[in-house]
Protein backbone atom coordinates (compact mmCIF):
# COMPACT_ATOMS: atom_id res chain seq x y z
CA UNK A 1 0.00 0.00 0.00
CA UNK A 2 1.31 3.29 -1.21
CA UNK A 3 2.26 5.65 1.83
CA UNK A 4 2.81 9.14 1.29
CA UNK A 5 5.20 10.03 3.43
CA UNK A 6 7.15 8.27 6.64
CA UNK A 7 6.28 9.27 9.96
CA UNK A 8 7.68 6.67 12.71
CA UNK A 9 6.66 8.89 15.94
CA UNK A 10 4.05 11.35 17.29
CA UNK A 11 5.64 14.64 16.20
CA UNK A 12 6.46 17.13 18.80
CA UNK A 13 5.44 20.78 19.01
CA UNK A 14 8.51 22.12 17.98
CA UNK A 15 8.76 19.48 15.22
CA UNK A 16 5.04 20.45 13.74
CA UNK A 17 6.36 24.17 14.48
CA UNK A 18 9.35 23.76 12.63
CA UNK A 19 7.12 22.30 9.52
CA UNK A 20 4.82 24.95 9.52
CA UNK A 21 8.08 27.57 9.50
CA UNK A 22 9.62 25.56 6.68
CA UNK A 23 5.88 26.05 5.06
CA UNK A 24 5.88 29.70 5.08
CA UNK A 25 9.16 30.23 3.81
CA UNK A 26 8.22 27.96 0.97
CA UNK A 27 8.26 29.69 -2.82
CA UNK A 28 5.06 30.16 -4.63
CA UNK A 29 5.93 27.27 -7.14
CA UNK A 30 6.43 25.12 -4.35
CA UNK A 31 3.01 25.35 -3.28
CA UNK A 32 1.61 25.17 -7.22
CA UNK A 33 3.43 21.81 -7.52
CA UNK A 34 2.43 20.48 -4.03
CA UNK A 35 -1.66 21.52 -5.70
CA UNK A 36 -0.71 19.59 -8.62
CA UNK A 37 0.83 16.22 -6.66
CA UNK A 38 -2.65 16.75 -4.56
CA UNK A 39 -4.64 16.09 -7.80
CA UNK A 40 -3.30 12.88 -8.56
CA UNK A 41 -5.13 11.44 -5.30
CA UNK A 42 -2.22 10.57 -3.72
CA UNK A 43 -2.34 12.57 -0.41
CA UNK A 44 0.11 15.43 0.57
CA UNK A 45 3.56 15.25 2.64
CA UNK A 46 3.26 17.59 5.82
CA UNK A 47 6.03 19.81 3.91
CA UNK A 48 3.21 20.31 0.77
CA UNK A 49 0.28 20.98 3.15
CA UNK A 50 1.97 23.45 5.07
CA UNK A 51 3.15 25.58 1.73
CA UNK A 52 -0.59 25.14 1.19
CA UNK A 53 -1.75 26.54 4.42
CA UNK A 54 0.32 29.21 3.71
CA UNK A 55 -0.21 30.13 0.28
CA UNK A 56 -2.20 32.98 -0.08
CA UNK A 57 -2.08 33.41 -4.62
CA UNK A 58 -5.38 33.69 -5.34
CA UNK A 59 -5.06 30.70 -8.41
CA UNK A 60 -3.51 28.45 -6.10
CA UNK A 61 -6.44 28.98 -3.37
CA UNK A 62 -9.20 28.73 -5.74
CA UNK A 63 -7.17 25.63 -7.37
CA UNK A 64 -7.57 24.25 -3.52
CA UNK A 65 -11.47 24.61 -3.31
CA UNK A 66 -11.71 22.83 -7.23
CA UNK A 67 -9.35 20.48 -6.12
CA UNK A 68 -10.95 18.99 -2.70
CA UNK A 69 -14.63 19.05 -4.98
CA UNK A 70 -12.91 17.11 -8.06
CA UNK A 71 -11.50 14.46 -5.56
CA UNK A 72 -14.60 14.61 -3.41
CA UNK A 73 -16.68 13.75 -6.68
CA UNK A 74 -14.12 11.03 -7.88
CA UNK A 75 -13.69 9.02 -5.26
CA UNK A 76 -16.93 9.32 -3.18
CA UNK A 77 -19.18 10.46 -6.15
CA UNK A 78 -22.24 12.29 -4.88
CA UNK A 79 -22.96 9.93 -1.80
CA UNK A 80 -23.22 11.13 1.72
CA UNK A 81 -23.71 8.50 4.48
CA UNK A 82 -25.90 9.71 7.39
CA UNK A 83 -25.77 8.79 10.97
CA UNK A 84 -27.05 9.61 14.51
CA UNK A 85 -25.13 10.34 18.10
CA UNK A 86 -26.33 8.74 20.52
CA UNK A 87 -25.38 9.63 23.79
CA UNK A 88 -25.81 7.58 26.61
CA UNK A 89 -23.70 9.32 29.62
CA UNK A 90 -22.98 13.15 30.59
CA UNK A 91 -21.41 11.88 33.71
CA UNK A 92 -17.74 13.12 33.20
CA UNK A 93 -14.40 13.09 35.66
CA UNK A 94 -12.76 15.55 33.48
CA UNK A 95 -12.36 19.50 33.33
CA UNK A 96 -12.36 20.17 29.82
CA UNK A 97 -12.85 23.69 29.93
CA UNK A 98 -15.06 24.11 27.00
CA UNK A 99 -17.06 21.13 27.50
CA UNK A 100 -20.68 21.40 29.25
CA UNK A 101 -19.98 17.71 30.78
CA UNK A 102 -17.26 18.94 32.42
CA UNK A 103 -17.49 17.55 36.19
CA UNK A 104 -17.06 21.37 37.45
CA UNK A 105 -20.61 22.26 35.55
CA UNK A 106 -22.60 21.38 38.68
CA UNK A 107 -25.78 23.05 36.69
CA UNK A 108 -25.98 20.35 34.19
CA UNK A 109 -27.89 17.61 34.77
CA UNK A 110 -26.37 13.88 35.16
CA UNK A 111 -27.84 11.04 33.11
CA UNK A 112 -26.68 7.47 32.65
CA UNK A 113 -28.78 5.76 30.31
CA UNK A 114 -30.34 2.28 31.38
CA UNK A 115 -30.23 -0.60 28.97
CA UNK A 116 -33.75 -0.36 28.19
CA UNK A 117 -33.97 3.55 27.83
CA UNK A 118 -30.86 2.72 25.38
CA UNK A 119 -33.29 0.54 23.67
CA UNK A 120 -36.49 3.51 23.30
CA UNK A 121 -33.98 5.81 21.93
CA UNK A 122 -32.98 3.42 19.50
CA UNK A 123 -36.42 2.57 18.78
CA UNK A 124 -37.03 6.19 17.74
CA UNK A 125 -33.82 6.35 15.60
CA UNK A 126 -35.18 3.34 13.82
CA UNK A 127 -38.90 4.96 13.26
CA UNK A 128 -36.56 8.30 11.97
CA UNK A 129 -34.92 5.72 9.37
CA UNK A 130 -31.06 5.50 10.90
CA UNK A 131 -29.18 2.72 10.37
CA UNK A 132 -26.06 3.66 11.99
CA UNK A 133 -25.20 5.50 15.42
CA UNK A 134 -22.44 6.98 17.12
CA UNK A 135 -22.67 5.68 20.49
CA UNK A 136 -21.19 8.39 22.97
CA UNK A 137 -20.31 8.39 26.59
CA UNK A 138 -18.90 10.82 29.21
CA UNK A 139 -15.42 9.75 31.10
CA UNK A 140 -16.06 8.54 34.40
CA UNK A 141 -15.05 5.01 35.89
CA UNK A 142 -18.48 4.64 37.25
CA UNK A 143 -20.64 5.18 33.71
CA UNK A 144 -18.01 4.86 30.85
CA UNK A 145 -16.00 1.68 31.89
CA UNK A 146 -16.01 -1.22 29.45
CA UNK A 147 -18.93 -3.55 31.19
CA UNK A 148 -21.18 0.12 30.79
CA UNK A 149 -19.89 0.12 27.07
CA UNK A 150 -20.75 -3.94 26.75
CA UNK A 151 -24.30 -3.48 28.19
CA UNK A 152 -24.95 -0.36 25.94
CA UNK A 153 -23.86 -1.84 22.49
CA UNK A 154 -25.85 -4.78 23.65
CA UNK A 155 -29.15 -2.89 23.71
CA UNK A 156 -28.64 -1.09 20.59
CA UNK A 157 -28.27 -4.11 18.23
CA UNK A 158 -31.04 -5.62 20.52
CA UNK A 159 -33.44 -3.86 18.62
CA UNK A 160 -35.97 -4.53 16.48
CA UNK A 161 -38.54 -2.03 15.14
CA UNK A 162 -40.87 -3.37 12.23
CA UNK A 163 -37.87 -5.31 10.81
CA UNK A 164 -35.69 -2.76 11.04
CA UNK A 165 -32.29 -2.74 13.02
CA UNK A 166 -29.52 -0.41 13.77
CA UNK A 167 -26.25 -2.13 11.63
CA UNK A 168 -23.79 -0.18 13.09
CA UNK A 169 -22.92 1.24 15.91
CA UNK A 170 -19.74 3.19 15.85
CA UNK A 171 -18.24 4.14 19.72
CA UNK A 172 -17.04 7.59 20.67
CA UNK A 173 -15.32 6.87 24.09
CA UNK A 174 -12.87 7.35 26.38
CA UNK A 175 -8.99 5.59 25.70
CA UNK A 176 -8.97 2.14 27.12
CA UNK A 177 -6.32 -0.33 28.09
CA UNK A 178 -5.46 -2.81 25.53
CA UNK A 179 -7.50 -5.31 27.43
CA UNK A 180 -10.65 -3.12 27.56
CA UNK A 181 -9.60 -2.67 23.36
CA UNK A 182 -10.45 -6.29 22.78
CA UNK A 183 -13.67 -6.60 24.79
CA UNK A 184 -14.60 -3.40 23.16
CA UNK A 185 -14.10 -4.89 19.90
CA UNK A 186 -16.05 -8.65 20.82
CA UNK A 187 -19.20 -6.24 21.13
CA UNK A 188 -19.24 -5.86 16.70
CA UNK A 189 -18.15 -2.18 16.70
CA UNK A 190 -17.70 -0.28 13.77
CA UNK A 191 -15.41 2.46 14.51
CA UNK A 192 -13.53 3.79 17.85
CA UNK A 193 -13.39 7.49 17.76
CA UNK A 194 -11.60 9.39 20.11
CA UNK A 195 -10.33 12.87 19.16
CA UNK A 196 -7.22 14.60 20.24
CA UNK A 197 -9.16 17.79 20.70
CA UNK A 198 -5.30 19.72 20.22
CA UNK A 199 -2.06 18.82 18.91
CA UNK A 200 -0.61 21.80 20.82
CA UNK A 201 0.98 20.41 23.93
CA UNK A 202 0.56 23.97 26.39
CA UNK A 203 -2.82 24.30 25.25
CA UNK A 204 -3.87 20.48 25.95
CA UNK A 205 -2.53 20.95 29.26
CA UNK A 206 -4.50 24.27 29.77
CA UNK A 207 -7.82 22.58 28.65
CA UNK A 208 -7.86 19.77 30.29
CA UNK A 209 -6.89 20.91 33.93
CA UNK A 210 -7.82 17.55 36.17
CA UNK A 211 -8.96 14.09 35.26
CA UNK A 212 -7.91 11.17 33.10
CA UNK A 213 -8.32 13.21 29.69
CA UNK A 214 -4.87 15.51 30.96
CA UNK A 215 -2.89 12.46 30.10
CA UNK A 216 -1.48 13.52 26.46
CA UNK A 217 -0.09 10.39 25.60
CA UNK A 218 -2.50 8.39 26.83
CA UNK A 219 -4.92 9.40 24.66
CA UNK A 220 -3.09 10.07 21.52
CA UNK A 221 -1.41 6.34 21.63
CA UNK A 222 -5.20 5.25 22.00
CA UNK A 223 -5.47 3.87 18.47
CA UNK A 224 -2.29 2.13 18.58
CA UNK A 225 -4.08 -0.17 21.77
CA UNK A 226 -7.49 -0.16 19.65
CA UNK A 227 -5.53 -1.59 16.14
CA UNK A 228 -3.77 -3.87 18.00
CA UNK A 229 -6.73 -5.28 19.99
CA UNK A 230 -7.92 -5.82 16.66
CA UNK A 231 -10.22 -2.78 15.52
CA UNK A 232 -9.17 -2.10 12.15
CA UNK A 233 -11.30 1.16 11.69
CA UNK A 234 -10.32 4.46 14.15
CA UNK A 235 -11.22 7.74 13.81
CA UNK A 236 -9.21 11.13 14.68
CA UNK A 237 -10.34 14.39 14.77
CA UNK A 238 -9.11 17.79 16.66
CA UNK A 239 -11.86 20.80 18.20
CA UNK A 240 -11.08 23.36 15.65
CA UNK A 241 -10.74 26.84 18.04
CA UNK A 242 -8.45 25.88 20.44
CA UNK A 243 -5.11 26.42 19.30
CA UNK A 244 -3.69 27.43 15.55
CA UNK A 245 -5.85 25.89 12.94
CA UNK A 246 -2.50 25.49 10.71
CA UNK A 247 -0.80 23.71 13.53
CA UNK A 248 -3.77 21.54 14.39
CA UNK A 249 -4.38 20.18 11.01
CA UNK A 250 -0.62 19.58 10.52
CA UNK A 251 -0.57 17.56 13.96
CA UNK A 252 -3.76 15.63 12.10
CA UNK A 253 -1.91 14.92 9.27
CA UNK A 254 1.35 13.83 11.03
CA UNK A 255 -1.01 11.46 13.31
CA UNK A 256 -2.31 9.60 9.94
CA UNK A 257 1.27 9.53 8.53
CA UNK A 258 2.59 7.99 11.89
CA UNK A 259 -0.44 5.15 11.66
CA UNK A 260 -0.19 4.73 7.88
CA UNK A 261 3.55 4.20 8.43
CA UNK A 262 3.33 1.54 12.09
CA UNK A 263 0.24 -0.28 10.92
CA UNK A 264 -0.11 0.14 7.27
CA UNK A 265 -3.34 2.28 7.71
CA UNK A 266 -4.31 5.28 8.49
CA UNK A 267 -7.78 6.39 9.99
CA UNK A 268 -10.66 5.37 8.85
CA UNK A 269 -12.55 9.18 9.38
CA UNK A 270 -11.36 12.59 10.29
CA UNK A 271 -13.92 14.28 12.06
CA UNK A 272 -13.55 18.47 11.93
CA UNK A 273 -16.02 20.09 14.46
CA UNK A 274 -15.26 23.63 15.57
CA UNK A 275 -15.52 24.99 18.99
CA UNK A 276 -19.43 26.00 19.47
CA UNK A 277 -20.98 27.85 23.05
CA UNK A 278 -21.29 25.35 25.80
CA UNK A 279 -22.79 25.79 28.65
CA UNK A 280 -20.94 27.82 31.52
CA UNK A 281 -17.73 27.59 29.63
CA UNK A 282 -16.48 31.02 28.96
CA UNK A 283 -13.76 29.45 26.22
CA UNK A 284 -16.35 27.89 24.06
CA UNK A 285 -17.29 31.74 23.53
CA UNK A 286 -14.15 33.50 23.87
CA UNK A 287 -11.24 31.80 22.74
CA UNK A 288 -8.76 33.57 21.06
CA UNK A 289 -8.11 31.04 18.27
CA UNK A 290 -12.14 31.00 16.81
CA UNK A 291 -12.04 29.85 13.22
CA UNK A 292 -13.13 32.05 10.63
CA UNK A 293 -15.80 30.86 8.05
CA UNK A 294 -13.57 31.47 5.60
CA UNK A 295 -10.85 29.45 7.43
CA UNK A 296 -13.30 26.28 7.95
CA UNK A 297 -13.85 26.04 4.74
CA UNK A 298 -10.05 26.09 3.42
CA UNK A 299 -9.32 23.49 6.46
CA UNK A 300 -12.06 21.13 4.82
CA UNK A 301 -10.77 21.53 1.32
CA UNK A 302 -6.54 20.83 2.74
CA UNK A 303 -7.83 17.55 4.60
CA UNK A 304 -9.81 16.25 1.58
CA UNK A 305 -6.76 16.92 -0.56
CA UNK A 306 -4.42 15.56 1.95
CA UNK A 307 -6.24 12.19 2.92
CA UNK A 308 -8.28 11.71 0.30
CA UNK A 309 -9.34 8.76 1.04
CA UNK A 310 -10.13 9.00 4.68
CA UNK A 311 -13.95 9.89 5.24
CA UNK A 312 -14.91 13.82 6.70
CA UNK A 313 -17.09 14.05 9.10
CA UNK A 314 -18.89 17.17 9.85
CA UNK A 315 -21.48 17.51 12.83
CA UNK A 316 -24.28 19.67 13.46
CA UNK A 317 -22.25 22.36 14.99
CA UNK A 318 -22.26 23.83 12.09
CA UNK A 319 -25.44 25.46 10.62
CA UNK A 320 -27.20 24.34 7.81
CA UNK A 321 -26.00 26.19 5.13
CA UNK A 322 -22.37 25.74 6.04
CA UNK A 323 -23.22 22.10 6.08
CA UNK A 324 -24.51 21.85 2.62
CA UNK A 325 -21.41 24.05 1.32
CA UNK A 326 -19.26 22.31 2.85
CA UNK A 327 -20.55 18.57 1.57
CA UNK A 328 -19.26 19.78 -2.22
CA UNK A 329 -15.47 20.38 -0.37
CA UNK A 330 -14.92 16.96 0.89
CA UNK A 331 -17.44 15.37 3.88
CA UNK A 332 -18.37 12.41 3.17
CA UNK A 333 -20.26 11.59 6.22
CA UNK A 334 -22.45 13.67 8.29
CA UNK A 335 -25.01 13.49 11.64
CA UNK A 336 -28.83 14.06 10.96
CA UNK A 337 -31.09 14.91 13.43
CA UNK A 338 -28.88 14.91 16.41
CA UNK A 339 -29.22 15.67 19.93
CA UNK A 340 -26.40 15.86 22.68
CA UNK A 341 -28.55 15.95 25.40
CA UNK A 342 -28.58 12.24 26.89
CA UNK A 343 -31.99 10.83 26.72
CA UNK A 344 -33.63 13.17 24.19
CA UNK A 345 -34.58 11.28 21.08
CA UNK A 346 -37.32 9.35 23.26
CA UNK A 347 -38.61 12.92 23.91
CA UNK A 348 -37.75 14.32 20.35
CA UNK A 349 -41.42 15.57 20.18
CA UNK A 350 -40.21 18.45 22.16
CA UNK A 351 -38.82 21.46 20.50
CA UNK A 352 -34.98 21.93 20.54
CA UNK A 353 -33.51 24.13 23.27
CA UNK A 354 -33.28 27.94 21.65
CA UNK A 355 -30.15 28.43 19.99
CA UNK A 356 -27.60 30.61 22.11
CA UNK A 357 -29.67 29.86 25.24
CA UNK A 358 -27.09 28.06 27.52
CA UNK A 359 -28.75 28.65 30.87
CA UNK A 360 -30.98 25.60 30.74
CA UNK A 361 -29.02 23.47 27.83
CA UNK A 362 -29.05 19.90 28.70
CA UNK A 363 -26.43 18.71 25.54
CA UNK A 364 -22.66 19.39 25.07
CA UNK A 365 -22.11 22.29 22.80
CA UNK A 366 -25.05 24.10 20.83
CA UNK A 367 -26.51 22.76 17.64
CA UNK A 368 -26.62 24.82 14.90
CA UNK A 369 -28.30 22.53 12.61
CA UNK A 370 -31.72 21.21 13.81
CA UNK A 371 -32.95 19.78 10.43
CA UNK A 372 -34.23 15.78 10.84
CA UNK A 373 -33.36 13.31 8.63
CA UNK A 374 -35.83 13.15 6.64
CA UNK A 375 -35.64 16.94 5.76
CA UNK A 376 -31.81 16.45 4.97
CA UNK A 377 -32.60 13.60 2.82
CA UNK A 378 -35.04 15.89 0.53
CA UNK A 379 -32.50 18.38 0.56
CA UNK A 380 -29.49 16.40 -0.66
CA UNK A 381 -31.80 14.90 -3.26
CA UNK A 382 -33.09 18.11 -4.23
CA UNK A 383 -29.08 18.87 -5.15
CA UNK A 384 -28.93 15.11 -6.81
CA UNK A 385 -26.76 14.02 -4.40
CA UNK A 386 -27.49 10.35 -2.88
CA UNK A 387 -28.28 10.12 0.62
CA UNK A 388 -26.70 6.53 1.84
CA UNK A 389 -27.46 3.87 4.75
CA UNK A 390 -25.23 1.57 3.53
CA UNK A 391 -23.17 -0.09 6.56
CA UNK A 392 -22.25 -3.19 4.14
CA UNK A 393 -18.18 -2.42 4.19
CA UNK A 394 -17.66 -3.30 8.08
CA UNK A 395 -19.76 -6.51 7.90
CA UNK A 396 -18.37 -7.91 4.42
CA UNK A 397 -14.66 -7.57 6.00
CA UNK A 398 -13.85 -4.35 3.75
CA UNK A 399 -12.38 -2.47 7.09
CA UNK A 400 -8.80 -1.44 7.82
CA UNK A 401 -6.22 -2.02 4.89
CA UNK A 402 -8.50 -3.61 2.53
CA UNK A 403 -11.01 -1.22 2.77
CA UNK A 404 -7.93 1.29 1.47
CA UNK A 405 -6.84 -1.12 -0.69
CA UNK A 406 -10.37 -0.82 -2.53
CA UNK A 407 -10.90 3.01 -2.32
CA UNK A 408 -6.74 3.70 -3.54
CA UNK A 409 -7.53 1.12 -6.50
CA UNK A 410 -10.48 3.15 -7.56
CA UNK A 411 -12.81 -0.18 -6.97
CA UNK A 412 -14.36 1.10 -4.09
CA UNK A 413 -17.03 3.08 -6.17
CA UNK A 414 -18.08 -0.20 -8.06
CA UNK A 415 -19.23 -1.77 -4.72
CA UNK A 416 -20.15 2.17 -2.93
CA UNK A 417 -22.62 3.28 -5.61
CA UNK A 418 -24.48 0.32 -5.56
CA UNK A 419 -24.90 -0.38 -1.84
CA UNK A 420 -26.04 3.53 -1.56
CA UNK A 421 -28.66 3.26 -4.44
CA UNK A 422 -29.98 -0.30 -2.64
CA UNK A 423 -30.23 1.29 0.39
CA UNK A 424 -31.67 4.77 -0.66
CA UNK A 425 -34.62 2.79 -2.10
CA UNK A 426 -35.37 0.90 0.93
CA UNK A 427 -35.59 4.26 3.01
CA UNK A 428 -37.68 5.44 0.28
CA UNK A 429 -40.34 2.72 0.82
CA UNK A 430 -40.03 2.44 3.89
CA UNK A 431 -39.84 6.22 5.56
CA UNK A 432 -40.12 8.50 2.68
CA UNK A 433 -43.40 10.91 1.62
CA UNK A 434 -44.57 10.73 -1.51
CA UNK A 435 -42.09 14.26 -2.80
CA UNK A 436 -39.20 12.75 -1.08
CA UNK A 437 -39.80 9.27 -2.69
CA UNK A 438 -40.47 10.26 -6.52
CA UNK A 439 -36.92 12.67 -6.04
CA UNK A 440 -35.22 9.16 -4.36
CA UNK A 441 -36.42 7.39 -7.93
CA UNK A 442 -34.96 9.78 -10.34
CA UNK A 443 -31.67 10.24 -7.87
CA UNK A 444 -31.48 6.22 -8.32
CA UNK A 445 -32.11 6.39 -12.06
CA UNK A 446 -29.01 9.36 -12.23
CA UNK A 447 -26.85 6.78 -10.19
CA UNK A 448 -28.04 3.47 -12.20
CA UNK A 449 -26.93 5.46 -15.66
CA UNK A 450 -23.06 6.02 -13.83
CA UNK A 451 -22.43 2.57 -13.72
CA UNK A 452 -21.15 0.20 -15.97
CA UNK A 453 -23.44 -2.12 -17.52
CA UNK A 454 -22.57 -4.96 -15.76
CA UNK A 455 -22.75 -3.31 -12.70
CA UNK A 456 -25.76 -1.67 -13.43
CA UNK A 457 -27.95 -5.07 -14.26
CA UNK A 458 -27.05 -6.24 -10.84
CA UNK A 459 -27.80 -2.84 -9.08
CA UNK A 460 -31.26 -3.35 -10.54
CA UNK A 461 -31.65 -6.83 -9.16
CA UNK A 462 -30.78 -5.49 -5.93
CA UNK A 463 -33.24 -2.88 -6.10
CA UNK A 464 -35.55 -5.06 -7.83
CA UNK A 465 -35.09 -7.27 -4.05
CA UNK A 466 -35.75 -4.25 -2.09
CA UNK A 467 -39.10 -3.93 -3.68
CA UNK A 468 -40.17 -7.27 -3.70
CA UNK A 469 -39.71 -7.02 0.76
CA UNK A 470 -36.31 -8.18 1.27
CA UNK A 471 -33.92 -5.45 3.01
CA UNK A 472 -30.54 -5.20 3.96
CA UNK A 473 -29.29 -5.74 0.37
CA UNK A 474 -25.76 -5.00 -0.55
CA UNK A 475 -22.65 -6.58 -2.28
Amino acid sequence: MLIKQTVDHILTDDEIQGILDAGAAMPVEFARQALENGRQAQGLTLEELSALVHCEDPGIVRGIYETAHELKKRIYGERIVFFAPLYVSNYCANNCSYCAFRHANTELARVALTEEEIREEIRVLLRHGHKRVLVVAGEDPRMSGIEYLERCIAAVYSVNEGGATIRRANVNCAPLSLEHFKRLHATGIGTFQCFQETFHRPTYRQVHPSGPKSHYDWRVLSFDRAIEAGIDDVGTGVLFGLYDWRFEIIGLLGHARYLETKFGVGPHTMSVPRLEPAQNSDLSIHSPYMVSDDDFRKIIALLRIAVPYTGMILSTRESAEMRDELFALGISQASAGSRTDVGAYAHDEAPAPDPGDLTTAAGQFELQDHRQLHEMVQSFLKGEAIPSFCTACYRSGRTGDRFMELAKSGKIHNICQPNALASLKEYLMDYADEETRALGDQAIQRGLAELPENLRKLTEKMIARVEAGERDVYI
